[in-house]
């Protein structure tokens, strides 16, 4: 029996982690931390009965991580990396689903990891794919890391276009359900420059070697390319139970979705990224390549203007805008403490809302 401490299980991720555990016998919780849903995680701790059920409004706990196997971290936001430091430094298997982890701390994170020995597993369905094609090693040789991107629901939208989108259509994802920031992330392609920075700190690799796609299908989920010529990609219908469980059962696989009927599925297509019509892409990318606290200072401008857009303040143009307002005026740390990635984050916040209000 595996004993997971699940961070995050009242959202969207966190919702189909407990579906997984749910049909699994081999897996029971050992802690459940909710945000703020007190009533949902009050339904879960009666029916899984774990040690610890505890809502984050309460503040930090420092025994979440005492007795379990795993650490899932699906919590949302740059609040995740409080809680992956504290797994990281178990020694135990931390299983990540929160991106800004390794976008704002990247450094830290695999600093308290190296020191602990505990071990790095990636839930995000492109790095997990990613993790797949190498064989389950972050350490394996490759020429190239290929990011897979549906390309969102404004792919074929032009850029005069966006001006007028909305929230809801930007809630509208052709393939994926997700949570609301992510779901905006994925339409203004911030994501995929969050996930090319994950890729860095995964699978140590430099930026020229890691490569984003458009492949609007969403199923192939991340390519591996070798010296050779050759290419590993994992395939698999959009489901995130698939990447869920392997996290939590690697190197065994588990029944777990239906596999793919190739006949059915016919063609697949593959294109290359605009990033002129998607700014937020690489001012993540540009952020990450320079490093220290500026991926920090990127993600919580993009918080604070993505939440402002679902609030209906700002126009979808202006997310990209008011990360680029906030990182012109940053200047480059050194990310080496949590202090100092804190910091960086709320100098993005506060720099983004300058912005918005200015708007």
């Amino acid at each position: 029996m595996k004993r997971i401490a699940l961070i995050g299980c009242t959202g969207s991720i966190g919702k189909q982690v407990v579906d997984v555990v749910r049909h699994n016998h081999g897996f029971a919780f050992s802690a459940l931390v909710a945000g703020k849903d007190r009533a949902a995680l009050q339904a879960l701790a009666e029916e899984f009965c774990p040690r610890v059920a505890h809502c984050a409004l309460d503040g930090w706990r420092e025994d979440l991580f005492d007795d379990c196997d795993i650490a899932l971290i699906a919590a949302s936001g740059f609040a995740g990396l409080a809680y992956t430091l504290s797994a990281a430094k178990t020694g135990k298997r931390v299983a990540l689903a929160n991106k800004e982890s390794l976008v704002a701390g990247g450094e830290l994170v695999l600093s308290a990891l190296e020191k602990s020995g505990g071990e790095l597993i990636p839930v995000d369905s492109e790095h997990s794919a990613l993790f797949q094609a190498l064989g389950m090693r972050r350490d394996a040789p490759f020429e190239k890391l290929i990011l897979t991107a549906s390309g969102g629901p404004f792919l074929h939208k032009t850029r005069e276009e966006f001006a007028f989108v909305t929230a809801k259509d930007a809630l509208c994802h052709p393939t994926w359900k997700m949570g609301a920031k992510i779901t905006v992330d994925s339409a203004t392609m911030l994501n995929k420059g969050y996930e090319v920075i994950e890729a860095k700190w995964l699978f140590g690799a430099p930026f020229e070697k890691i490569e984003a796609v458009v492949h609007p299908e969403s199923v192939v989920h991340s390519i591996v390319t070798f010296r050779d010529g050759s290419s590993v990609a994992q395939l698999g219908y959009p489901d995130m139970r698939i990447p869920i469980q392997l996290a939590l059962s690697c190197p065994e696989r588990l029944p777990c979705a239906p596999a793919l009927d190739f006949a059915k599925l016919g063609a697949l297509h593959f294109e290359r990224l605009p990033q002129e019509k998607f700014p937020a892409f690489t001012l993540a990318v540009e952020a990450g390549k320079k490093g220290g606290t500026l991926p920090a200072v990127l993600n919580g401008a993009a918080e604070e203007a993505v939440n402002a857009f679902l609030l209906g303040r700002i126009s979808f143009t202006a997310i990209a805008e008011a990360i680029e307002e906030a990182l012109s005026h940053a200047a480059k740390e050194e990310a080496e403490s949590f202090e100092a990635v804190a910091a960086a984050d709320a100098f993005g916040r506060e720099a983004a809302k300058k912005y918005i209000y200015a708007k």
